[in-house]
């Protein structure tokens, strides 16, 4: 069922207040399913995240129609009474103008947040200058503004995802894209302990994101410390669900034998799960 515009609100409220101090865990479901999962075991937000939904129909990472998103997005917002934040890519528009409709359209599924990346999806120039990235965030920032400014704006900086691990630059490029009206920010690729803190020295006070995809020797404990206010997962959830699935399948062709299903979930809890979120 679609939220009520009052739920909606109220779930922006509580979603700008999880940003104003602590540090909390913001997982990426990839489905209704995995976020109704998530939900019960007491997180506060969720996340969606492009590589994971991608992967559900069978495209790579960055493929998928606006249309689609956005008919995911109205999804996941009605699977769970969580906030949702919303892996919106670099905003589906070739323009700053574009983005600005593109944001619009996403506001409008109810989501509480969504980021917009400086990545241009292209090889040979995978960021964009500068100029053209603020113009993308401002764009965005309008089009959250008309709407009723509620939608909380996160700007992404690229460059350690696409071979360019410069402190310095995304350092600028997380400054201006705060000036620019991004609410919180963040640079997936960054890890050292140092390097995390001189993003949140350099962006404070609005909160940043920090991406965990992989094994790190830092805990939640350890990244609060650092000033962290948030922390994602990107596809690592479902990277690992399909490591489950892929191991099993592969055991099963490879030699015909069910090991793989060893570890495998209880039907009788999935079932008891999303019964009760039928009937709740």
């Amino acid at each position: 069922m679609t939220p009520s515009p009052s739920t909606i609100a109220a779930r922006r409220r509580a979603f700008g207040d999880l940003h104003a101090s602590g540090c909390f865990v913001i997982p990426n479901p990839w489905d209704a399913g995995s976020a109704s999962f998530l939900a019960s075991l007491g997180f506060k937000a969720l996340a969606t995240t492009s590589s994971g939904f991608a992967w559900t129909q069978a495209q790579a990472d960055g493929s998928m129609s606006r249309d689609a998103v956005l008919a995911h997005l109205r999804e996941m917002v009605a699977a769970t009474e969580l906030p949702v934040n919303a892996d919106f890519e670099s905003g589906y528009g070739a323009d700053a103008q574009a983005v600005g409709e593109s944001v619009r359209l996403a506001v409008d599924t109810g989501v509480a947040g969504l980021s917009i990346e400086d990545a241009t999806g292209h090889p040979e120039r995978p960021i964009h200058d500068l100029a053209t990235a603020v113009a993308r965030l401002r764009a965005a920032r309008g089009a959250i503004a008309s709407a009723g400014g509620d939608t909380l704006l996160v700007g992404r900086a690229e460059n350690y995802l696409y071979g360019r691990p410069d402190l310095a630059d995304t350092i600028s490029r997380l400054r201006a894209y705060a000036d620019a009206g991004a609410d919180c920010l963040y640079a997936p690729g960054i890890r050292t302990r140092e390097d995390i803190a001189a993003v949140v020295a350099a962006v404070a006070p609005k909160p940043v994101n920090l991406l965990v995809s992989s094994n790190s020797d830092l805990t939640l404990a350890d990244i609060a410390a650092l000033g962290v206010r948030r922390v994602s997962v990107g596809g690592a959830l479902a990277r690992s669900a399909w490591g489950g699935f892929m191991r099993a399948a592969q055991a099963l062709a490879d030699g015909g034998v069910f090991d793989g299903f060893a570890e495998a979930a209880s039907g009788a809890e999935l079932n008891a799960l999303f019964r009760g979120r039928a009937t709740g």
